[in-house]
């Protein structure tokens, strides 16, 4: 890495030294002669760098002076940035000519006796260089160019895409189908049966687990993924396997013994999936205590082992391990070029390319990720030359084995220009198997001045973004995810993690235990740490330093002021600092002392309140991250001398007051995540205007307070929000304050190319702003309330829109204003695009139009106006709901397929829907089925005219339904008639219907209902006999149901059951002891249960049991001395 690295540092001093500015610094101290000398030793140095670094390959002496020059290198830099921040500071310095001479002699910077101090500094540093320059002649240096490094920077991509990371698996067909075999077929004696799948790294082993759990994910209860990798800690697989499982992370401060517990319970006689992936462990006693905790899973229960260990494999299982081998040469060949020739413009490569194609692909070994990158690296060569010479030089070097895939891997990384040689190595200090947040490692690379900005018309952080995408087109990042404007997250394979770290040598270091910390070079930059840890750092020269705590560290307490102290005293040429979730109260004043700083992170510490003023003096900061610092108060004044930020985060700032005046001078901002207005001016804070010259502005932008504004019309259109062009997200919150006449949305007219706006509490004028209809690019649109709006006009032809969210409009009338003929001829153009629609709360919304008349009853309506209806129809929404609105004419949503929830608002939409024709399509759909035929989730409560009748036919219809909640129907006299329609059903909960009877039920149909809910049914007597034909049920709970008399049929498959305010419940029947399955036991007031059967201590899964508000069954289950102790002594009551 260090050739790499020296050419990267050569290159960024060469051009620092050719600056104007620099020139200007050593006029002022008097060494622009040194200057120029520093800058011409570089610059020869530089020229030979090249044949140095293919030397150091074979030659360790030009490896070790290659370190020493880049030691230097790294010195010179600083200096200069020294530099650079003094000038910088100089200029900043305000106040009249006398004062400013003055405070300049009697500062600690004297700027006389700087330029002495700089002066030898900088003489220094050049007798260094030179002597390393001249211990280059012994090795015979040339000057060289690079032209394959010119051809790569400047390369164009011959077609645009999306750069999005293929994931999809070439060939495998036979792997696939034994693994599912293994998986759904195979009949084990044992409940859990483990499956290793064995292999070397790279061959895609993972991408062969992921793919099998993605493709079973339908005949399991729980799918669980845990990445193990190197270290087996009994502890963290359990944490991580509950976190997977109930979707938080257990309590940190839970013992083992308590975590065992949690885990049986989530797991205890449930179908699970396991993925185990890139285990190394090789103690059996080790893998055995993991494995008893596993064994309460049902019947079919399976665990994917993957490892590259078949030792590790015969450890883990009984059975014959799935040994995955190379690719075969078709699909090596299919893989080979689907990359290689990705960049070639024409249908099909020359026969000359694809005969030296195949002859590189035979050194691949049939390896998925070393063909992926070294096809992605021939992708990047135009000529035939190019390729012959990358087959008969380099990968000739390399002999294909196991144990030689990350020099092959090295090829690949020896061809990246050195500027992303240097981007790729510094992602070593992330953990294996890390989520990496990809805008924050842009941030990280500009921090280090690895992006160079040679067009002045791209930021940096676009640039930066170039280099990611190079990166990931030659496969050195995999699990790339992007969110349609910008990559957000990445993975690197833990193969290109080794070679990051074998690249970036002792460079970078990461530190996650004493021992590791101790053997910290003295001479390391870059270092991600426990911050735990910190005190034993010993490094001085550290350019980055990350915190990364570990969930179990958390709760424990650092030394704040110790940790402090030792940063700023010995870290001094930091240009990255992540100190981020460490529950931080205070930042200390001497902060400032880390002058080099470009990226400080302080987010998630809900304890900061105050930052120093002194953070105002650190004029190279580039990022600032204060996100979820809930506690933060205010931004420090002064901030207008961060000259060269770029970034301030900060999301969730709920307790800033206002913003600092001179923020508005900071126009270099990118992100600005929220700008509070002062509401009383109290805090002497900015105003809107600040906002006008910030037009570099990107991301999400939320400006709170607006009802506090004065002179709101002037300060409105001063913000100058429609130059953003950038910005992709608005929020604007009104905040209370007054209503005034002023205040007219019309006037915050964001630009054309927004994507998201949130209106929160708009409480101003009560029309709708015109420029809605301009922002032809919305894709998500929120509006909260409480405001005055009356109809919401023009949304419906905004073309890209997917979310619409409308909450707590007490005064909306209709959305359109307009009636439901408006439309008519233009169906096409109706929400082309939405996907999601809510509207809650909205009491006075009887129709989506303007109507001139009463709307009738369903009675008056003749087949035309239904048919009428159908042609304003949603044409590709999938989640709807609609809570607290009396809607009775909207348009029909016959294409949901995730979710329709309906609460307190008309049944007549749903029932025009469910009318609508088979033959009726949306604009959209391409198949006739049958309206609701694909929706997945049912909710409705409290419906109007929602009847028998009515709901049987909805239900009828909703053939793939799995989720169905009924509540508080009033009109409905039984379930009865659909049920054979819903084979797929998996949760049923009907609550608060008092007509209902249950006996008329056809329970036989629903197969797959795990879950059943029955609450409040007063005509429910006994459970209905046909409940026993519920053969997956798994959750029962009845609740606040007076009249019943008989519990429950014999059901022995039964997990959890839940019985609550019964009054009629005397006794538990005796055959109890039959639910051999059941673990979780509730009894809620029950106020005549006055005694436990004997029949309890058959209970043998039972582990929870709970009894609240029942006296006289509480009194008798005391623990040791109550009549029925002994019945439930080993169970722990809750």
């Amino acid at each position: 890495m260090a050739e790499a690295i020296a050419f990267d540092i050569a290159g960024g001093l060469a051009s620092k030294l050719s600056s104007l500015a620099l020139s200007q610094i050593g006029l002022w101290w008097n060494f622009k002669d040194d200057i120029e000398d520093l800058k011409n030793t570089i610059s020869t140095i530089k020229a030979v760098l090249l044949d140095a670094e293919e030397q150091s390959m074979t030659s360790n002496l030009v490896k070790n002076w290659l370190e020493k020059l880049k030691d230097a290198l790294y010195d010179a830099d600083d200096l200069l940035d020294d530099f650079s921040t003094e000038a910088l500071r100089k200029d900043l310095l305000g106040g009249n000519k006398l004062t400013k001479e003055v405070r300049l002699f009697f500062s600690s910077s004297n700027q006389f006796v700087y330029g002495l101090k700089m002066g030898r500094q900088i003489k220094a540093i050049k007798a260094r260089l030179t002597s390393i320059g001249s211990e280059a002649k012994m090795f015979n240096l040339v000057e060289r160019d690079r032209l394959v490094e010119t051809s790569f920077m400047s390369k164009k991509r011959q077609r645009t895409h999306s750069f999005a990371h293929k994931d999809e698996i070439i060939g495998r067909e036979d792997d696939k189908a034994a693994l599912l075999k293994l998986i759904l077929e195979f009949q084990s004696e044992e409940n859990v049966y483990i499956i290793p799948i064995v292999g070397f790294g790279g061959l895609g082993k993972t991408a062969l687990a992921q793919f099998v759990y993605e493709t079973v994910k339908d005949h399991f209860e729980l799918r669980i993924w845990v990445c193990v990798s190197n270290i087996f800690d009994l502890k963290t697989i359990v944490e991580n396997i509950i976190k997977s499982v109930a979707n938080h992370a257990p309590d940190q401060n839970l013992e083992m013994d308590q975590l065992q517990k949690q885990l049986r319970d989530e797991i205890r006689g449930k179908k699970y999936l396991l993925v185990l992936d890139d285990i190394w462990n090789e103690e059996w006693e080790q893998w055995v205590s993991l494995k008893k905790l596993m064994m309460g899973g049902a019947k079919g229960s399976r665990i994917i082992v993957t490892t590259r260990s078949l030792k590790v494999a015969k450890i883990t299982s009984k059975c014959q391990p799935h040994v995955l081998k190379g690719l075969s040469d078709d699909d090596a060949w299919s893989l080979f070029k689907e990359i290689a020739f990705e960049q070639i413009s024409t249908d099909s490569p020359s026969s000359e390319f694809v005969e030296i194609g195949k002859q590189i692909l035979e050194r691949c070994g049939g390896v998925p990720l070393v063909i992926r990158t070294i096809a992605g690296t021939l992708s990047f060569k135009n000529s035939k030359n190019d390729w012959l010479s990358f087959k008969d030089n380099e990968l000739a070097r390399i002999s294909q084995n196991e144990g030689e895939i990350l020099p092959t891997l090295n090829l690949s990384y020896d061809h990246l220009p050195s500027h992303l040689k240097h981007c790729f190595a510094y992602c070593r200090l992330y953990p294996k198997d890390h989520k990496i947040d990809v805008r924050t490692l842009v941030q990280f690379w500009i921090a280090q001045g690895f992006v160079k900005q040679s067009n002045p018309s791209q930021s940096l952080e676009e640039i930066g973004l170039g280099y990611f995408k190079d990166l990931v087109e030659r496969s050195f990042f995999q699990e790339v995810e992007d969110d349609e404007t910008w990559f957000t997250t990445c993975k690197m394979h833990d193969l290109m993690h080794d070679l990051a770290e074998v690249v970036a040598g002792t460079e970078s270091s990461l530190v996650d235990s004493n021992s590791s910390a101790s053997e910290v070079s003295e001479k390391c930059r870059h270092v991600s740490i426990s911050p735990l840890l910190i005190p034993l750092l010993k490094g001085k020269k550290l350019r980055t330093l990350l915190c990364f705590p570990k969930e179990s560290e958390q709760s424990q307490i650092m030394s704040e002021d110790e940790t402090w102290d030792l940063i700023i005293s010995r870290c001094r040429c930091l240009r990255v600092l992540k100190l981020n979730n460490l529950n931080l109260n205070t930042i200390p004043r001497s902060i400032h002392k880390l002058k080099h700083l470009r990226y400080l992170d302080l987010s998630d510490d809900p304890n900061l309140k105050i930052l120093p003023k002194s953070i105002c003096n650190m004029q190279n900061l580039h990022a600032l991250k204060l996100d979820w610092c809930v506690g933060l108060e205010e931004l420090p004044k002064k901030i207008e001398k961060l000259v060269n930020i770029s970034h301030i985060g900060c999301v969730h700032c709920y307790g800033l007051t206002h913003m600092p005046r001179g923020i508005g001078k900071l126009t270099s901002l990118e992100i600005l995540s929220r700008f509070v207005v002062d509401k009383d001016g109290s805090h002497g804070g900015a105003d809107l205007s600040e906002l006008s010259g910030l037009i570099n502005l990107k991301g999400e932008l939320t400006i709170s307070n607006l009802g506090f504004v004065k002179k709101a019309k002037k300060m409105f259109r001063a913000a100058n929000l429609k130059e953003k062009q950038h910005l992709g997200a608005l929020v604007l919150e009104w905040g209370d304050g007054n209503n005034d006449d002023e205040k007219l949305l019309e006037d915050l007219q964001p630009h054309p190319n927004l994507k998201m706006l949130k209106v929160d509490g708009w409480r101003g004028d009560a029309k709708f702003p015109s420029w809605l209809s301009l922002l032809k690019k919305l894709v998500d649109i929120t509006i909260w309330g409480p405001s005055n709006f009356k109809h919401l006009s023009s949304i419906a032809q905004l073309h890209c829109l997917q979310q619409l969210k409308i909450s707590n409009l007490t005064e909306l009338e209709c959305m359109e204003d307009h009636g439901p003929n408006g439309r008519q001829g233009d169906t096409e153009s109706f929400f082309p695009s939405l996907k999601v629609l809510r509207l809650w709360n909205c009491p006075n919304m009887k129709s989506w139009w303007r109507t001139t008349k009463p709307i009738d009853d369903d009675s008056n309506e003749d087949d035309t106006t239904v048919i009428r209806a159908s042609t304003m129809a949603f044409p590709c929404l999938s989640s709807l709901d609609i809570k607290y609105c009396p809607l009775t004419s909207m348009p029909l949503y016959p294409s949901l397929n995730e979710k329709l929830k309906l609460v307190n608002t008309s049944s007549r939409p749903l029932k025009k829907t469910i009318k609508m024709s088979i033959s009726s399509t949306t604009p959209s759909t391409s198949t006739s089925s049958l309206p609701l035929s694909k929706l997945k989730s049912f909710h409705a409560e409290n419906i109007e005219g929602l009847d028998t009748r009515m709901l049987d036919d909805c239900l009828q219809n909703m053939t793939s339904l799995e989720r169905c909640f009924i509540d508080s129907c009033h009109l409905l006299e039984s379930l009865s008639g659909w049920q054979q329609h819903l084979i797929g059903l998996k949760t049923l909960i009907i609550k608060d219907c008092k007509e209902v009877d249950l006996e008329g039920m056809q329970w036989e149909p629903l197969k797959n209902l795990s879950c059943l809910v029955i609450d409040n049914i007063p005509k429910l007597v006994s459970l209905p006999i046909g409940i026993q034909h519920l053969v997956q049920l798994k959750s029962l709970e009845i609740r606040n149901c007076s009249g019943l008399r008989s519990l429950f049929p014999d059901y022995t498959s039964l997990r959890a059951l839940w019985l609550e305010t019964i009054p009629k419940c005397q006794r538990l029947p005796g055959w109890l002891q039959h639910l051999t399955n059941l673990q979780q036991l509730y009894l809620v007031d029950l106020p005549n249960l006055t005694s436990l059967p004997d029949e309890m201590r058959c209970l043998t899964s039972l582990e929870e049991l709970c009894i609240r508000q029942t006296p006289q069954l509480e009194e008798r289950c005391r623990k040791d001395i109550g009549a029925d102790w002994h019945k439930i002594a080993r169970i722990a009551t809750g």
